[in-house]
């Protein structure tokens, strides 16, 4: 698994073996059961998570009691509210496994302290926080231009792996949609 990291890792900037087996110990695995909790909406946002092997997803609950899931995360990507892990404050999301996952976190002070030491890690986290924060603006942008019909397919044909392994009622809370309409949209496509 650690291989996986450092090839992830190499993909934005250049570290050596020796370097990566001083990264490491920084970060803490965790292995996780589906549907177990990552993070508490209401408790301290204190770590970063780097998805080795499942899905997560982020979500908080309206004031209806629903679940609207804000984010995913399969293999490679990072979740995290990070607002509150900038700030060290409490979340208002919750992180939860959707499948059997297993992950490496980081603290806010790890990290911090990661960086005095391999100041080369933080282009790698820069670019990280870029892409996040632009597939942030697309999806925005789509919510605005795409019917719901419309942003449904488009999410499921840009990304498959997803539409393959969450849950559909997910999906739906996701995009903002029911999981009647979904189910609807699904039958209107296959007749």
């Amino acid at each position: 698994m650690s291989k996986q990291f450092f090839e992830h890792i190499n993909r934005f900037i250049t570290i050596t073996e020796e370097d990566f087996r001083e990264i490491l110990p920084f970060f803490d695995p965790h292995t996780l059961n589906k549907k177990e909790m990552v993070v508490e909406a209401g408790t301290l946002s204190n770590s970063n998570h780097f998805v080795l092997d499942g899905c997560l997803q982020m979500f908080y609950l309206n004031d209806r009691g629903a679940e609207r899931t804000v984010q995913f995360a399969i293999e490679n990507w990072w979740m995290a509210d990070y607002l509150a892990y900038h700030h060290r404050t409490v979340t208002d999301f919750a992180i939860q496994a959707v499948e059997d996952s297993q992950i490496l976190s980081i603290t806010y002070d790890k990290q911090v302290q990661l960086l005095s030491f391999f100041p080369a890690l933080e282009k790698y986290f820069r670019i990280i926080y870029e892409i996040s924060y632009g597939a942030s603006l697309m999806r925005m942008k789509y919510i605005y231009d795409l019917s719901k019909e419309e942003m449904y397919f488009h999410f499921t044909e840009q990304f498959p792996e997803f539409a393959q392994r969450v849950p559909q009622y997910l999906i739906a809370s996701f995009l903002g949609l029911t999981p009647e309409y979904v189910s609807e949209i699904r039958a209107k496509k296959r007749s």
